[in-house]
C-alpha cells in the first residue's frame, strides 16, 4: 500500500471531520491503524480543531502558540500539501494547551524528576554505566541489561548491556533505582 495522493487528501478530510484512526484505516483499505496514526503523525495532523476547542483558554496569546508551531516536515516536499499545511497552522494556533509537543526525530526538553532515588542508588548506577557495554537495541538478549542511556535521538544513545539479575531484565544497579520498594515510594509522596 503506499500513500496516493487522493488516499492523503481523504485520511486529512476524515481526521478533520474527527474520524477514528480505526474508522480511517478500514475505509481507507490496506492499512493499519496504526499506519494511519503515523501517517497522520508525520503530516503534522495530530491536533483537532473540535477536541481542542474545549482545552484551550478564552484569553490565550497567539503569539506564543505561533511561535512553538513545529518546522514543515524536509521529507514531504508535496506541493499539494503546502494548503492543508497553512490549514494546519491555522488549527495549531488555536491550541496553546498543545504548545508542548516535540516533532518526532527532535530529542526532548529535559523532563523534571518526578523520583527521588537515594544518591547511594545513583552513585551505584553512575559506576555501573562507566564499566557498561554500552550495547546497541539489537545487541541486546534475554541475559543483558536493557536499561537505555542518552537520548534515542541522538548518536550517543546505549543500552547497559551488562549480567541481569535473574527473573528482572537489568543489572543489580539499575534494578535498585527501577524497582523500589512500595513504602519507599509511598514515603516520596508525602
Amino acid at each position: 500500500m503506499s500513500w496516493t495522493d487522493e488516499r492523503v487528501e481523504l485520511l486529512k478530510r476524515m481526521w478533520s471531520e474527527g474520524q477514528s484512526a480505526s474508522q480511517i484505516a478500514k475505509e481507507l483499505g490496506g492499512v493499519t491503524r496504526n499506519a494511519v496514526i503515523g501517517k497522520v503523525h508525520r503530516l503534522g495532523l495530530s491536533n483537532r480543531a473540535g477536541a481542542a476547542t474545549a482545552e484551550a483558554p478564552a484569553a490565550a496569546a497567539p503569539e506564543t502558540v505561533a511561535a512553538a508551531a513545529p518546522a514543515p516536515d524536509p521529507v514531504d516536499d508535496d506541493p499539494a500539501d503546502t494548503a492543508a499545511g497553512d490549514a494546519e497552522v491555522a488549527v495549531e494556533t488555536a491550541l496553546p494547551a498543545r504548545a508542548q509537543i516535540v516533532p518526532a526525530g527532535r530529542p526532548l526538553p529535559p523532563q523534571p524528576s518526578h523520583n527521588e532515588i537515594s544518591p547511594e542508588a545513583l552513585a551505584r548506577v553512575t559506576e555501573v554505566e562507566k564499566v557498561a557495554r554500552k550495547l546497541s537495541l539489537m545487541e541486546l538478549t534475554e541475559k543483558t541489561c536493557k536499561w537505555p542511556v542518552g537520548d534515542p535521538a541522538t548518536p550517543n544513545f546505549w543500552f547497559c548491556g551488562l549480567p541481569v539479575q535473574p527473573g528482572k531484565p537489568y543489572c543489580e544497579a539499575h534494578v535498585g533505582v527501577a524497582f523500589q520498594p512500595m513504602s519507599a515510594r509511598r514515603d516520596r509522596r508525602r
